[in-house]
């Protein structure tokens, strides 16, 4: 099991993301010694969906504008096209994203999560994978996209749907415990 003791991880949602790929990626962090904080545009609950139905809500831990993306060590972006397609257009979520990657933090994004990614200006050049829908949004932003449960790229984990989050995990893990390290210990 990977240790992630004192690591603190981001996870930036709003209203639509796709259940099972917070959920799931969350535990795996938090089972690895992870702390982790549900950063939204908004406080209160947040509506999940499973595919197309309405399922559970999360409560955001913080809002997105009183956070700084020095105080974390790791980003996860959960999928959902609704959740996603809101996400890319809140400059500051793109500001957090864009300082994360100059500080060369990691970023772990599944399913349609590369759209918050593109409208950050972050693609070009990356090789990375999402939900098939989305592919040419990716090429059109400079992008190599490929259709594989994951793709690792530097410091980018990305996969393609619920169905790879086995794999997503594995290699966010992976991810997270060789390139990142505890805010403050740097």
């Amino acid at each position: 099991m990977v240790d992630l003791k004192g690591l603190r991880v981001a996870v930036l949602v709003t209203d639509g993301f796709e259940e099972t790929e917070l959920t799931e990626p969350v535990q795996a962090l938090k089972e690895s010694g992870a702390s982790v904080e549900v950063i939204s545009t908004k406080l209160g609950a947040l509506q999940a969906f499973r595919h197309h139905d309405k399922s559970i809500t999360v409560n955001a831990d913080q809002q997105i504008d009183a956070v700084n993306s020095e105080s974390y060590d790791a980003v996860l972006l959960p999928g959902g096209a609704l959740n996603a397609d809101m996400l890319r257009v809140e400059p500051k979520v793109q500001a957090f994203l864009r300082r994360m990657q100059e500080a060369e933090k990691p970023i772990a994004a599944i399913c349609h999560a590369p759209w918050v990614l593109i409208s950050a200006n972050l693609v070009n050049r990356r090789s990375l994978t999402s939900y098939y829908t989305i592919q040419d949004d990716i090429r059109n932003a400079g992008g190599n996209w490929f259709d594989q449960e994951v793709v690792v790229d530097g410091n980018w984990v990305t996969s393609r749907q619920p169905s790879d989050i086995p794999a997503f995990n594995h290699h966010m893990l992976a991810l997270f415990s060789r390139l990142a390290m505890p805010a403050g210990k740097a």
